[in-house]
């Protein structure tokens, strides 16, 4: 069986706990890197690794300031490049083709992921919401994507 290629972008996370979280998902679902960019805080820190559980420890990562030098980076070396985002124009996970390699942005906490970066993407997926709420932790929402990622 071929491996999979998935990376994972992780723009301006404010939270120490979501970003040691990220590094805990990722190495469940076998994320091949994490690149913690904009102001999103890198290893090593104590809140990090705590909820990391030591993945920060053995994941590879990169700290990448500006973003979108990164993604364009990413997509010459082939990389199709997915942002994770609520909104009517978006690409249900249940009914999404995606190519790999490829790298999952996920976006802050409160704001998402900028324009910019959505603009860049070659395709906004999101994750069907069947409650009240309009949206997930940023860690727990990259969970569900990653291992959507992984059973396609």
């Amino acid at each position: 069986m071929i491996k999979k290629e998935i990376y994972l972008i992780a723009q301006n996370i404010r939270s120490l706990f979501n970003v040691g979280s990220l590094f805990r998902s990722a190495d469940v679902f076998g994320v091949d890197k994490i690149y913690l960019c904009g102001y999103t805080a890198a290893p090593p820190r104590c809140k990090i690794s705590k909820v990391a559980l030591g993945a920060d420890a053995w994941l590879p990562w990169e700290k990448c300031w500006q973003t979108h030098l990164l993604v364009h980076k990413l997509k010459k070396q082939g990389l199709k490049i997915y942002a994770l985002e609520t909104g009517p124009t978006t690409t249900p996970l249940n009914s999404f083709q995606p190519k790999f390699p490829c790298a999952l942005i996920v976006g802050n906490e409160v704001k998402g992921i900028s324009k910019k970066m959505l603009s860049l993407a070659d395709e906004t997926v999101s994750i069907p919401m069947l409650g009240k709420k309009e949206s997930l932790n940023v860690s727990v929402a990259a969970g569900v994507a990653l291992y959507t990622l992984r059973q396609a």
